[in-house]
Formats: C-alpha cells, sequence, structure tokens
C-alpha cells in the first residue's frame, strides 16, 4: 500500500483505523458535576458540524462525548465523515465556503495549514483551570489542542518469550537473543526507530537529516532479513502477534491496548516510541465557530477526556484524566509520567519544511525509503 500523505498514519487506512475503537470498553456517563460546569458555561443552542473517521470511532465519540455534550449545553453535534480531514478543508477554504466547524488535523500537516492560516484561536478563556492545568502547555497551540496522542513502538508476544522479552530496540534486532520472525511498518518515517537501535539518543533523533536517514537504512539492511512483513494495515501487526505469525513487531499503540484489554498475551515496550499528534481545530470562516469552541472546551475537561479515551482506545492530553479511568488502563497509556518520558515526538515542522529542490522532506524519506526497499 503506498505510504499516504496527510492520514492519520501515512499508510494506515481509514478502515483499519476506525477498527482500532471497535472494542468499546465500559464508560461511565459524565459526572454531574461535568455536565453542571457545561450547563453553567458552555449552555447554547444550534449546532456545531464535526469531522469524524466514521465507523466505530464515531459511534463511540458520539456516545461517550457528543451526547453528554448536547444534553448538557443544547448544541447538537453533527459529525460529517471523510477519509481525512486535510484535503477537504483546504477546498472548502479555496472555495470560500467553509461547511465544517472542527476538523482533526494529523500533525505532519498542521504547520503548512497554521501557515496558511486556515485555523481560528482556540478560546481557552472557556476552558476551566483543571483543564489548562491538566493538559500542558505544549498540547494548547494557538489555534490548536491535541485530540490524542499515537505512539509507534514495540509490542511482542509474552508467549515467545516466558522468561522476558526485548526491553528496546536494541533488542529488537538481538535475533540471537530474542529469535523469530520480526513485523516492521511499511511507513517511511519510521525508518527512524532504527536510530534508536543504533544507539542515537532520544533527544537527537529528529530532525532526520540526511546523515541519518543512511545511518538509519544501514541498519535496517542488519534486520531485513528476519522481517517477515513490513505491514500496511494498522491491525495487522497484532493480529499477526496473536497468530504467532511475529515474535516481535512496531505496532500503534491503540491497537495494542485494545488487544490487550480483550485478553491477548502481548506486552508493549514504550522506549524509544515515536510519538505523534492529532490537533482539534476551529476552522477559519466556520458557520458555528461559538459552538465549536464550547465542544473543544468540553472535550479537554478530565471525565469527558476519560470518556474519550475509555471509548476509543486514543488518548488526549489531558493527565487529569487518569484519575477517572480504571487502574489497569492507565499502565497501557501514553500519557503516563513514566511511558511518556520514553518517547520521542516527531518533528511536524521539519516533515513538512521545503528541501532546496522544492520538495518537503516527507517527499525526501518517501524517496529513500522506496529505494532502499527495492535493493
Amino acid at each position: 500500500m503506498k505510504d499516504r500523505v496527510g492520514g492519520l498514519h501515512r499508510g494506515l487506512t481509514r478502515r483499519s483505523f476506525v477498527e482500532s475503537a471497535a472494542a468499546l470498553l465500559s464508560v461511565p456517563f459524565v459526572a454531574r458535576a461535568t455536565a453542571a460546569w457545561a450547563q453553567e458555561r458552555l449552555a447554547g443552542s444550534g449546532e456545531v458540524v464535526v469531522f469524524s473517521y466514521g465507523g466505530s470511532y464515531t459511534q463511540a465519540v458520539r456516545k461517550y462525548v457528543y451526547e453528554p455534550f448536547t444534553k448538557a449545553t443544547g448544541i447538537a453535534v453533527v459529525d460529517v465523515t471523510a477519509d481525512i480531514a486535510e484535503p477537504q478543508v483546504r477546498a472548502m477554504t479555496r472555495a470560500g465556503r467553509v461547511d465544517w466547524d472542527v476538523a482533526l488535523i494529523d500533525g505532519q500537516n498542521y504547520p503548512t495549514m497554521h501557515d496558511a492560516g486556515l485555523f481560528q484561536p482556540i478560546d481557552y478563556g472557556l476552558w476551566d483551570d483543571e483543564a489548562l492545568k491538566g493538559a500542558p502547555q505544549s498540547a494548547r497551540l494557538s489555534d490548536a489542542v491535541v485530540a490524542f496522542r499515537s505512539t509507534t513502538l514495540l509490542a511482542y508476544d509474552e508467549r515467545s518469550f516466558p522468561k522476558g522479552g526485548p526491553q528496546n530496540w536494541a533488542d529488537f534486532w538481538n535475533v540471537k537473543a530474542f529469535p523469530g520472525p520480526r513485523g516492521l511498518s511499511s511507513v517511511a518515517r519510521h525508518m527512524v526507530l532504527a536510530l534508536a537501535a543504533d544507539g542515537v539518543p532520544n533527544s537527537d533523533r529528529w530532525p532526520l537529516t540526511d546523515d541519518k536517514v543512511e545511518r538509519a537504512l544501514k541498519k535496517l539492511s542488519e534486520i531485513k532479513p528476519n522481517v517477515a512483513k513490513w505491514w500496511t494495515a494498522g491491525g495487522e501487526p497484532v493480529q499477526a502477534l496473536i497468530n504467532r505469525e511475529f515474535v516481535m513487531t512496531s505496532c500503534y499503540d491503540g491497537r495494542a491496548v485494545s488487544a490487550i484489554r480483550q485478553g491477548a498475551p502481548i506486552r508493549m515496550v514504550w522506549s524509544g516510541g515515536n510519538l505523534v499528534y492529532v490537533y482539534w481545530t476551529v476552522l477559519k470562516g466556520a458557520p458555528n465557530s461559538g459552538n465549536a469552541q464550547k465542544l473543544v472546551a468540553f472535550l479537554n475537561r478530565a471525565q469527558n477526556a476519560a470518556a474519550f479515551t475509555m471509548g476509543t482506545n486514543l488518548t488526549g492530553p489531558n493527565v487529569n484524566q487518569l484519575q477517572h479511568l480504571p487502574a489497569d488502563l492507565v499502565p497501557l497509556l501514553s500519557i503516563t509520567e513514566d511511558n511518556a518520558s520514553q518517547l520521542v515526538a516527531q518533528d511536524d515542522a521539519w516533515l513538512a519544511a521545503k528541501r532546496p529542490d522544492g520538495k518537503t522532506n516527507v517527499d525526501y524519506l518517501q524517496e529513500r525509503w522506496l529505494a532502499w526497499r527495492a535493493q
């Protein structure tokens, strides 16, 4: 499958993404205190039109976030489904007619769309102190706020290593100590994980400059004979672990969390994971921008953030939500202090930047990746 620019994960199809939300967990209704706060601070009328990925994701968000929002505020949520939001947002802006209010924007697309002025400033004045303190400043941009985090990490089959499995990416490359077939993502930018295996400190992994690209590809050549499959759809690596086709693989954390919660013998390794963000944005020219701002404020209150996490297996930035989640789920999330400290945030600004030849760094990575894969 082609490495796609603009999706939630390049190489991850819409179908495979929405299926990641299929295993819904039991979620308590929004607490009365939160509902009372919303009634007092966010009450309104009319509607807000929100982009959605469809499928189980939409079903979960409707039930556990949008319906409580409507009940508390009187504002109806209308979700519109598309594969990805970015092309439609650009097209509506060019046409001078913006029909949506809120869109989910992939982190690597945000810089250029921000520079083009496609988003309204987020009204943080509507947020309460709890949400402002719980969501770190790095997640609260001037015109966007992190909707959820997604990490590409190492996952392994516990049955294959009863005495203990790999603890980092160097172990992934150690086929003598940890024998068996591997899986790796076919997404070009995930070559950065090879740098972790080669001893590059987390602080030096990004930007993925030309010398680091060559170093990563050289390291990947070492493990290439042991890679049983370069997976494309997000559900493949987890299913391959369950079926014992892989003993270990790179994997999206949301997929692994869903499988583990259903009893799969999978262990996640956070060390050196590649962290990406997807943002809530209020579109410039949105017909219901006031209601859009209220929805964004509602989404980021801790109890609502917890409901979003429980329903979708996707984790928003408010760390206060951990107080409202089951104890067995908390260690599986990327926002815990221990897990978060081991991750490396992807440099989206660098990926979007243009090189001297006019191509973006994303384009360059894709070209080098395809050339290496063809060898």
